[in-house]
C-alpha cells in the first residue's frame, strides 16, 4: 500500500503552501513570480516617468510588537502614494493586519 506524501514532499523542497515560487529578478528574491513580475512592469513605469520612485518591503508597526511588511509603497508622479501588496492567495492572516493598518494609519492597501 503506498503511503500518502508527507508536507514537504507534496510542497517540494523549500516549497510554500499556497504554491507560490521564489523568484529571483536582477539578483532580489521575491517571494512570488506574480512579485517578481509586478516589480519588472514597476520599473518600467518608473522609467516612463509615472511612478517617480517606490520603495520594496515596507514594515508597518501594529500593537502587540506586531510587524506588516508592504510590498511596494510607489510614490507617483502625480504627488499620490500608493501602498500596494501583491496577493496571489488572501490568507486570514493577511487581511486582519490590512484591516489593523487601515484602521490604525490614513493608507488604504491596493491588492495587486
Amino acid at each position: 500500500m503506498k503511503r500518502p506524501p508527507t508536507l514537504e514532499q507534496a510542497l517540494g523542497k523549500g516549497g510554500s503552501k499556497f504554491g507560490n515560487k521564489r523568484t529571483t529578478v536582477a539578483g532580489i528574491a521575491f517571494d512570488s513570480k506574480k512579485e517578481a513580475t509586478y516589480y519588472l512592469q514597476l520599473q518600467a513605469r518608473q522609467q516612463s516617468g509615472e511612478v517617480a520612485m517606490f520603495l520594496r518591503q515596507v514594515p508597518i508597526e501594529l500593537p502587540g510588537g506586531v510587524k506588516y511588511v508592504i510590498d511596494f509603497v510607489e510614490f507617483l508622479a502625480d504627488g499620490s502614494v500608493a501602498w500596494v501588496d501583491v496577493k496571489g492567495h488572501r490568507a486570514d492572516t493577511y487581511k486582519l493586519k490590512k484591516r489593523q493598518v487601515e484602521a490604525l494609519y490614513p493608507i488604504e492597501i491596493i491588492e495587486a
